[in-house]
């Protein structure tokens, strides 16, 4: 080293005089200040943030449920419509059981079959006599008094009504005893 670099001030004592300088001023209580001021931000968007993340994690959910109930009305609209276009098919089955023409045979196999499988899909057939009569599943052609009822019963059923689930794609077609007192 030469001579001339030793009047030169040394790095790290003028760093340490700064530091040193900042500590005496009160610059170090400013700068932590700051610092949780700073962190105290941090925190708040973090929240913020958190709180978007939540809403948009609960909206998708209500989004998937909605969904995926549309879908299912979808999927029961599809079957009970398939099914109505074979109402007239199974009002002639249940006329040929009626007169005893499916009593046995290959026909009364595939009328058992078809049936069955309507079953799965969640088809079903009402309406017997001695039945009491409601008025949202079953359709009054006619109506006679009776002294041996006490309320609305159906007599007759001139056609079975049809449902898929609780969906009635047909009422039953009756005729209807009522009580004397209320014809």
């Amino acid at each position: 080293m030469s001579d001339d670099n030793k009047d030169a001030p040394d790095p790290v004592a003028a760093a340490e005089a700064i530091v040193n300088a900042a500590i005496a001023e009160g610059d170090a209580e400013r700068d932590e200040a700051h610092a949780d001021d700073a962190l105290s931000e941090a925190e708040r968007k973090a929240a913020e943030h958190l709180a978007d993340l939540q809403r948009l994690q609960a909206e998708y959910v209500n989004y998937r449920k909605r969904v995926d109930r549309d879908r299912a009305a979808a999927g029961e609209l599809a079957t009970a419509r398939a099914i109505e276009t074979l109402v007239p098919v199974l009002d002639d089955i249940s006329a040929a059981r009626e007169h005893g023409d499916l009593t046995d045979g290959p026909f009364a196999s595939i009328a058992e079959k078809l049936e069955t499988a309507l079953g799965r899909l969640g088809w079903s057939s009402f309406g017997a006599p001695g039945e009491f009569f409601d008025p949202t599943v079953h359709e009054a052609l006619l109506s006679q008094p009776s002294a041996d009822v006490t309320q609305p019963t159906v007599q007759h059923v001139a056609q079975p009504g049809h449902r898929v689930g609780e969906r009635v794609l047909r009422p039953a077609r009756v005729i209807v005893q009522l009580p004397q007192d209320e014809a």
